[in-house]
């Protein structure tokens, strides 16, 4: 119920009035869904902003899809391409999908998934491999 969201809407304020990145995120989110507060698309688009500008992979990726959607490829290009290079997996793919189309360079599609390759890599290690092995295989 609305309840739910109203500690959750008061924390991530003040969390977002200092600053933080994953509470402008989640504002966003609450916002596009019209999660204890009114569905507002120019409150939505501020936290994302305010989020991506602060380093949010998956802010940047959701102001690429809005550009997108809003018919400005271009910008929801750029976003795209910072978001894969952060390591966002479906940044990546819609970096690919405007190459097919003719909307991205091979320049850009290249830099792209160099940048998202990186940061795969940079993710992975044999200590978090094995901790990750055995969460998912442990029996409980």
């Amino acid at each position: 119920g609305k309840g739910d969201y109203d500690g959750a809407f008061e924390y991530w304020s003040k969390a977002a009035g200092l600053g933080d990145a994953v509470a402008h995120y989640n504002l966003s989110c609450l916002y596009r869904e019209g999660k204890g507060v009114e569905k507002d698309e120019k409150k939505e688009l501020h936290h994302l902003e305010e989020a991506a500008i602060a380093g949010h992979p998956l802010a940047r990726n959701n102001l690429g899809y809005l550009e997108n959607k809003n018919g400005r490829i271009d910008r929801a290009l750029k976003h795209y391409i910072i978001a894969a290079k952060l390591g966002v997996d479906v940044s990546s793919e819609a970096v690919k999908d405007c190459f097919k189309r003719g909307l991205a360079s091979k320049e850009d599609f290249a830099a792209a998934l160099r940048g998202h390759q990186a940061a795969v890599d940079a993710t992975k290690s044999p200590q978090r491999d094995e901790a990750e092995a055995i969460r998912l295989y442990s029996p409980n």
